[in-house]
């Protein structure tokens, strides 16, 4: 009887204390340690300095298990193991799982690269709030606490993102600047966000403009605090820790950021725009596509470059006031360089969210679906920047796509201008 009294006794102070009957290395006594301010940081380092954390996201696509997808920077060498130290709802108990740890293939020769650190999360936790550790063992109150997004899956608030990339370099061109956001407001976005490094103070007050319309999100990117930084893609062309200030993490996170905000979302440059042939709209155009292609969730198009040094003279009128700002005017840009078999191929895509896992610059590294390459009889990449190739003027291929948007793209930069005192 006594024995009997005994196991009981030690039966229920095992349950209260450990409920879930995990390893003793694996969970925490109830604490408080949750219970503090939460890191709102865009980046954060660990304190071996050789780990960023960017934000934990719930991943809804593994079946029968809990998982939470970390976005984060990482050097391919030196992080061996990570730990995910997650803050269960029940009885407020720590409990620790190995992360595993996925750097995205496409590092470019740098140190330091884009990386999806998966932590399984133990059974019957239903954590809100996690921190990410070297260790597994430490005191919890000493480390950055996470609030991990995506768990709840809502309708959509907008049915085309536009994701731009770390804005750097002080970016500086006005005109083209407020061009581009009006032309993607014309084809069809809801939302642009921009992960911005610097720009200057003109460019700044138009951000803050768009910001006030409700249409701009800004993600701050101050990355050269932590990593040194290279304006290039390859590590043999600028020996730094990453390259072109940690583009593909930050298009990484845009992605889980929308997941479950945009049905669909764009991955293009601010000198960049996906511009519809056959249709009007993103919406027309996307449709169609859909309809062609069925469960398809990326949709690649062709880069074409429109060299800023080929001017033409459209004649159009009520621009006078576009004289004065710095940038460049993209309707004076009809004429693209031919792609031959040297040309690098740089598609930039629209994308349905909850199909891509990992993505790179101009292309998609793990998702569902397939993907398709859209014909430039479709639509295709309009790229107004400097040339790419060295060729003559008269080598050029006019194009006037562009030109079908004129009348609403001036009325709107022009609405634009005279509200903003630059």
């Amino acid at each position: 009887m006594h024995v009997s009294v005994l196991l009981t006794v030690a039966f229920l102070l095992g349950y209260f204390t450990n409920p879930l009957n995990l390893p003793l290395d694996h969970w925490r006594p109830p604490c408080t340690c949750c219970d503090r301010r939460l890191t709102t940081d865009t980046i954060t380092p660990l304190r071996d300095n050789r780990t960023f954390i960017i934000a934990p996201y719930f991943e809804h696509r593994i079946q029968d298990k809990r998982a939470v997808r970390i976005l984060s920077i990482i050097h391919h060498k030196e992080v061996k193991e990570l730990y995910c130290w997650f803050c269960c709802t029940i009885n407020k108990y720590v409990m620790v799982s190995q992360a595993q740890i996925d750097i995205l293939r496409h590092r470019f020769g740098f140190p330091y690269g884009a990386t999806n650190l998966v932590c399984m999360e133990p059974p019957g936790c239903y954590a809100k709030y996690l921190s990410v550790h070297t260790s597994p063992t430490g005191n919890m109150t000493e480390l950055p606490l996470f609030q991990i997004q995506n768990q709840d899956m809502r309708p959509f608030s907008a049915n085309f993102t536009v994701c731009i990339s770390t804005m750097f370099g002080n970016y500086s061109n006005v005109l083209q600047f407020i061009q581009t956001m009006e032309m993607y407001r014309i084809l069809g976005a809801q939302r642009v966000m921009i992960y911005l490094n610097n720009c200057s103070p003109q460019v700044e007050k138009v951000i803050q403009y768009y910001i006030a319309e409700g249409i701009v999100e800004v993600i701050p990117w101050p990355i050269q605090q932590y990593l040194r930084t290279s304006p290039k893609w390859n590590y043999f062309m600028d020996a730094k820790d990453i390259g072109y200030y940690g583009q593909v993490t930050a298009l990484n996170d845009c992605i889980y950021r929308n997941m479950y905000r945009s049905k669909f979302v764009l991955l293009n440059d601010i000198d960049e725009i996906i511009l519809p042939i056959k249709h009007q709209t993103w919406d027309s155009l996307m449709e169609s596509l859909q309809q062609q292609n069925p469960g398809v969730g990326v949709f690649l198009f062709e880069n074409y470059v429109f060299p800023q040094t080929v001017t033409t003279d459209g004649n159009f009128s009520n621009i006078s006031s576009w004289k004065s700002l710095p940038g460049t005017n993209i309707l004076q840009h009809i004429h693209y360089e031919p792609r031959g078999p040297k040309y690098i191929y740089s598609e930039k895509m629209i994308v349905d969210p909850r199909k891509v896992m990992q993505i790179s610059v101009h292309s998609v590294l793990n998702s569902v679906g397939g993907f398709i390459e859209v014909s430039v009889e479709t639509a295709l990449l309009y790229h107004c920047r400097e040339p790419r190739q060295n060729l003559s003027d008269t080598s050029l291929i006019e194009d006037k796509t562009i030109w079908r948007y004129n009348a609403s793209l001036i009325r709107n930069v022009n609405k634009v201008l005279r509200q903003i005192d630059l």
